[in-house]
Protein backbone atom coordinates (compact mmCIF):
# COMPACT_ATOMS: atom_id res chain seq x y z
CA UNK A 1 0.00 0.00 0.00
CA UNK A 2 1.42 3.47 -0.84
CA UNK A 3 1.64 6.63 1.12
CA UNK A 4 -1.09 8.47 -0.47
CA UNK A 5 -3.74 5.66 -0.47
CA UNK A 6 -5.24 5.98 3.13
CA UNK A 7 -5.59 9.82 2.24
CA UNK A 8 -6.73 9.72 -1.04
CA UNK A 9 -9.27 6.92 0.17
CA UNK A 10 -10.10 9.35 2.98
CA UNK A 11 -10.46 11.84 0.32
CA UNK A 12 -13.01 10.44 -1.60
CA UNK A 13 -14.96 8.59 1.13
CA UNK A 14 -15.35 13.09 2.18
CA UNK A 15 -16.00 13.77 -1.28
CA UNK A 16 -18.88 10.87 -1.42
CA UNK A 17 -20.04 11.89 1.97
CA UNK A 18 -20.71 15.60 0.93
CA UNK A 19 -22.81 14.49 -2.81
CA UNK A 20 -24.69 12.53 -0.87
CA UNK A 21 -25.79 15.21 1.68
CA UNK A 22 -26.43 17.05 -0.93
CA UNK A 23 -28.46 14.67 -2.34
CA UNK A 24 -30.22 14.21 1.05
CA UNK A 25 -30.85 17.55 1.10
CA UNK A 26 -31.57 18.41 -2.42
CA UNK A 27 -34.32 15.79 -1.86
CA UNK A 28 -35.63 16.69 1.81
CA UNK A 29 -36.36 20.19 0.43
CA UNK A 30 -38.17 18.84 -2.83
CA UNK A 31 -40.62 16.76 -0.29
CA UNK A 32 -40.72 19.44 1.80
CA UNK A 33 -42.61 21.68 -1.29
CA UNK A 34 -44.49 18.72 -1.87
CA UNK A 35 -45.64 18.54 1.71
CA UNK A 36 -46.82 22.02 1.31
CA UNK A 37 -48.41 21.58 -1.80
CA UNK A 38 -50.35 18.93 -0.48
CA UNK A 39 -51.40 21.07 2.81
CA UNK A 40 -52.56 24.35 0.49
CA UNK A 41 -54.37 21.62 -1.68
CA UNK A 42 -56.52 20.20 1.26
CA UNK A 43 -57.85 23.67 1.65
CA UNK A 44 -61.39 23.54 0.09
CA UNK A 45 -62.59 26.53 -1.95
CA UNK A 46 -66.44 26.91 -1.38
CA UNK A 47 -68.69 28.54 -3.69
CA UNK A 48 -72.32 29.27 -3.30
CA UNK A 49 -75.84 30.19 -5.30
CA UNK A 50 -78.54 31.48 -3.92
CA UNK A 51 -81.93 31.79 -6.29
CA UNK A 52 -85.46 32.56 -5.33
CA UNK A 53 -88.74 32.37 -7.62
CA UNK A 54 -92.63 32.86 -7.34
CA UNK A 55 -94.99 30.86 -8.58
CA UNK A 56 -98.88 30.69 -8.50
CA UNK A 57 -99.51 27.86 -6.64
CA UNK A 58 -100.22 26.07 -3.64
CA UNK A 59 -97.55 24.59 -1.54
CA UNK A 60 -98.98 21.26 -1.49
CA UNK A 61 -98.83 21.18 -5.74
CA UNK A 62 -95.26 22.61 -5.44
CA UNK A 63 -94.02 19.91 -2.76
CA UNK A 64 -95.63 17.11 -4.55
CA UNK A 65 -93.57 18.29 -7.78
CA UNK A 66 -90.51 19.03 -6.59
CA UNK A 67 -90.27 15.95 -3.88
CA UNK A 68 -91.11 13.48 -7.10
CA UNK A 69 -87.84 13.08 -8.62
CA UNK A 70 -89.01 11.88 -12.08
CA UNK A 71 -89.63 15.91 -12.39
CA UNK A 72 -86.18 16.76 -12.08
CA UNK A 73 -85.84 15.93 -15.55
CA UNK A 74 -88.68 18.27 -16.77
CA UNK A 75 -86.39 21.52 -15.16
CA UNK A 76 -83.16 20.27 -16.60
CA UNK A 77 -81.73 21.58 -19.68
CA UNK A 78 -81.78 18.83 -22.31
CA UNK A 79 -78.61 19.31 -23.09
CA UNK A 80 -76.85 18.62 -20.13
CA UNK A 81 -78.56 14.53 -20.89
CA UNK A 82 -80.00 13.78 -17.07
CA UNK A 83 -81.10 10.66 -16.89
CA UNK A 84 -82.39 8.44 -13.88
CA UNK A 85 -80.87 5.49 -13.40
CA UNK A 86 -82.21 4.44 -9.86
CA UNK A 87 -85.57 3.36 -9.15
CA UNK A 88 -87.12 5.73 -7.45
CA UNK A 89 -90.44 6.23 -6.08
CA UNK A 90 -92.91 9.33 -6.42
CA UNK A 91 -92.25 11.06 -3.02
CA UNK A 92 -88.29 11.72 -1.64
CA UNK A 93 -88.20 10.56 1.73
CA UNK A 94 -84.87 11.14 4.16
CA UNK A 95 -82.25 8.48 3.18
CA UNK A 96 -83.09 8.29 -0.64
CA UNK A 97 -80.63 7.26 -3.21
CA UNK A 98 -80.57 8.72 -6.82
CA UNK A 99 -78.27 7.70 -9.40
CA UNK A 100 -78.60 9.37 -12.83
CA UNK A 101 -75.86 10.63 -15.30
CA UNK A 102 -75.44 13.72 -16.71
CA UNK A 103 -73.38 15.37 -19.21
CA UNK A 104 -71.82 18.67 -17.57
CA UNK A 105 -68.85 18.83 -19.81
CA UNK A 106 -68.30 18.74 -23.50
CA UNK A 107 -70.94 15.71 -23.22
CA UNK A 108 -69.04 13.24 -21.11
CA UNK A 109 -71.66 11.31 -19.46
CA UNK A 110 -70.44 11.23 -15.70
CA UNK A 111 -72.36 8.91 -12.64
CA UNK A 112 -74.00 11.45 -9.96
CA UNK A 113 -75.26 9.52 -6.95
CA UNK A 114 -77.04 12.23 -4.02
CA UNK A 115 -78.93 11.60 -1.03
CA UNK A 116 -81.68 13.23 0.21
CA UNK A 117 -80.45 13.81 3.71
CA UNK A 118 -83.63 16.35 5.26
CA UNK A 119 -87.50 16.39 4.34
CA UNK A 120 -89.45 18.95 6.12
CA UNK A 121 -92.53 18.46 4.48
CA UNK A 122 -93.84 20.97 2.78
CA UNK A 123 -90.87 23.02 3.84
CA UNK A 124 -87.84 22.02 3.09
CA UNK A 125 -85.81 18.85 1.29
CA UNK A 126 -81.80 19.03 1.30
CA UNK A 127 -79.84 16.87 -1.61
CA UNK A 128 -76.29 15.95 -0.65
CA UNK A 129 -73.80 14.63 -3.77
CA UNK A 130 -72.22 11.23 -2.54
CA UNK A 131 -70.30 10.68 -5.60
CA UNK A 132 -69.90 12.54 -9.13
CA UNK A 133 -68.50 15.38 -10.85
CA UNK A 134 -67.99 17.64 -7.45
CA UNK A 135 -66.03 17.47 -4.76
CA UNK A 136 -68.87 18.50 -2.76
CA UNK A 137 -72.46 19.43 -3.11
CA UNK A 138 -74.78 20.86 -1.11
CA UNK A 139 -78.24 21.49 -2.12
CA UNK A 140 -81.32 23.24 0.01
CA UNK A 141 -84.90 23.71 -1.65
CA UNK A 142 -86.84 25.99 0.50
CA UNK A 143 -90.90 26.08 0.37
CA UNK A 144 -92.52 29.31 1.94
CA UNK A 145 -96.39 30.29 1.25
CA UNK A 146 -96.30 33.91 0.08
CA UNK A 147 -99.27 35.90 -0.82
CA UNK A 148 -100.69 34.64 -4.43
CA UNK A 149 -98.63 31.66 -4.25
CA UNK A 150 -95.23 29.98 -3.08
CA UNK A 151 -92.16 31.30 -2.94
CA UNK A 152 -89.18 28.81 -3.77
CA UNK A 153 -85.58 29.00 -2.59
CA UNK A 154 -82.73 27.23 -3.09
CA UNK A 155 -79.22 27.26 -1.71
CA UNK A 156 -76.29 25.47 -3.31
CA UNK A 157 -72.59 25.10 -1.48
CA UNK A 158 -70.05 23.44 -4.05
CA UNK A 159 -66.38 22.47 -4.41
CA UNK A 160 -64.79 21.98 -7.52
CA UNK A 161 -62.64 18.21 -7.55
CA UNK A 162 -59.33 20.47 -8.32
CA UNK A 163 -58.89 22.86 -5.89
CA UNK A 164 -55.60 24.43 -6.91
CA UNK A 165 -57.48 26.15 -9.69
CA UNK A 166 -61.06 25.96 -8.63
CA UNK A 167 -61.73 29.62 -8.44
CA UNK A 168 -60.58 30.37 -12.29
CA UNK A 169 -62.55 27.52 -13.13
CA UNK A 170 -65.37 28.46 -11.09
CA UNK A 171 -65.43 31.83 -12.52
CA UNK A 172 -64.62 31.22 -16.19
CA UNK A 173 -67.06 27.58 -16.81
CA UNK A 174 -69.19 26.19 -13.53
CA UNK A 175 -70.80 29.02 -11.82
CA UNK A 176 -72.39 30.03 -15.00
CA UNK A 177 -73.07 26.61 -16.10
CA UNK A 178 -75.30 26.03 -12.83
CA UNK A 179 -76.79 29.69 -13.06
CA UNK A 180 -77.68 28.62 -16.50
CA UNK A 181 -79.60 25.61 -15.14
CA UNK A 182 -81.50 27.59 -12.75
CA UNK A 183 -82.24 30.15 -15.65
CA UNK A 184 -83.35 27.55 -17.43
CA UNK A 185 -85.63 25.86 -14.67
CA UNK A 186 -86.94 29.46 -13.98
CA UNK A 187 -88.55 29.56 -17.70
CA UNK A 188 -89.27 26.16 -17.17
CA UNK A 189 -91.41 26.83 -14.01
CA UNK A 190 -93.04 29.93 -15.29
CA UNK A 191 -94.36 27.95 -18.56
CA UNK A 192 -95.31 25.29 -16.17
CA UNK A 193 -97.21 27.17 -13.30
CA UNK A 194 -97.25 30.57 -14.32
CA UNK A 195 -95.16 33.49 -12.42
CA UNK A 196 -96.32 36.10 -9.71
CA UNK A 197 -96.16 39.97 -11.28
Amino acid sequence: MRKNEPAQLSLQCDQSRRIAQRKLAKLYSTHKLLQGVRERTKIVRLFSLRERQRVPTSIAEAWAFFSNPRNLAKITPPSLGLTITSEVPDTMYAGMIVTYYIRPFMGIPVKWVTEITHVNEPHLFIDEQRFGPYRFWHHQHHFEEVEGGVELKDIVHYALPVPIFAGLVNDLLVHKQVQEIFRFRRKRLEEMFGKIS
